[in-house]
């Protein structure tokens, strides 16, 4: 009977570790997937901000200088 009991759990245990590897397993990746894409648009917009702010640096300076020439 102990035996019976034993191999039954073994069984189960095989089958639990089965189910989650052919369904959690593909979650995971999903998951890690849209964490990775939400990284890549955080730094997309940070890509975005340095070159609004780089362009917003040239502006200014290119009117400071034409302001001192005529001044």
């Amino acid at each position: 009977m102990k035996d019976t009991k034993d191999m039954l759990r073994i069984v189960g245990i095989i089958l639990l570790g089965l189910f989650v590897s052919v369904v959690g397993v593909p979650l995971v990746f999903a998951a890690a997937g849209i964490a990775f894409s939400v990284v890549g648009l955080v730094v997309k917009l940070a890509v975005l901000l340095i070159k609004v702010a780089v362009t917003l640096a040239v502006i200014y300076l290119v009117l400071a200088g034409v302001r001192a020439v005529l001044k």
